[in-house]
């Protein structure tokens, strides 16, 4: 498999760039847009969250702590969910492709994951330019999301190879796929802190939610400028490998009939 990819990845860079570049076709400013998205998005938070709203988290009186809050779980929800929605319909949409062209099926989800993590790279570090400029950057305990960002990386290909073989089959996987996403956002401390929870809950939703102990990873190294709890994660690491072995067994025994199936 890494084989394959490795020897189609011109295939894959090429597809990520032509998406991009068909993203902002006939508009006047362009690529800019990858920037002014995010950027308008940054400014909406602040402004709303710290200066209309005042919100604030318990125990720490930051005017922006809140903002930074809900930037870290947003920004790395966003990805995770762009990447599950993005492959539970990519063979469905290539679907002219794959029947028109000889090439490794697994340069889909390559792709989908490749173009996702550019979105998030632009826009996570419009957000760390942000927080330099305000005073609030962490400092060395942002690389403390890269094992994070490792962890919901494989979760999410899992998954989205699992649904998007399964939409194949079955149409109405889609459909399921996004209404799941919008409980499992909500059940996911990206928008209130894991504290807040009972202690019960928040037992049970660090040991069955395997994104709250991402977000609140992110939470902290962003927000409190420590190193994430890494052993809060040790489960969720093996559920995602897991959820990516069970993905890609159920891809490799139906790849040859999707084409047909298509």
């Amino acid at each position: 498999m890494l084989r394959a990819l490795w020897a189609y990845r011109g295939f894959v860079l090429g597809s990520i760039a032509r998406e991009f570049q068909l993203r902002y076709m006939n508009s006047a400013l362009g690529a800019l847009w990858t920037i002014i998205n995010p950027l308008a998005m940054i400014l909406v938070y602040t402004v709303v969250f710290s200066r209309l709203m005042k919100a604030r988290l318990v125990g720490n009186d930051d005017p922006l702590a809140y903002t930074i809050f809900l930037c870290s779980g947003t920004f790395a929800w966003t990805y995770f969910s762009e990447v599950i929605l993005r492959a539970s319909t990519m063979f469905l949409d290539q679907a002219n492709l794959l029947k028109k062209s000889a090439f490794p099926r697994i340069c889909l989800p390559a792709i989908v994951l490749g173009s996702a993590t550019v979105n998030f790279a632009i826009i996570f570090s419009l957000f760390s330019l942000m927080l330099v400029l305000f005073g609030r950057f962490p400092g060395i305990y942002i690389l403390g999301i890269l094992p994070l960002l490792i962890i919901q990386q494989v979760l999410a290909v899992g998954l989205g190879l699992l649904v998007g073989t399964l939409n194949v089959f079955f149409r109405d996987v889609g459909h399921i796929v996004g209404i799941t996403l919008q409980f499992w956002f909500w059940l996911t401390p990206v928008i209130y802190p894991l504290s807040i929870l009972p202690p019960r809950f928040q037992e049970l939703a660090g040991t069955l939610n395997p994104m709250a102990s991402i977000m609140t990873g992110y939470q902290d190294a962003m927000l409190h400028g420590k190193w994430p709890d890494y052993a809060a994660c040790e489960l969720h690491v093996a559920l995602a490998l897991a959820v990516a072995l069970l993905g890609l067994t159920v891809y490799r025994r139906l790849s040859g009939a999707v084409v047909d199936e298509l």
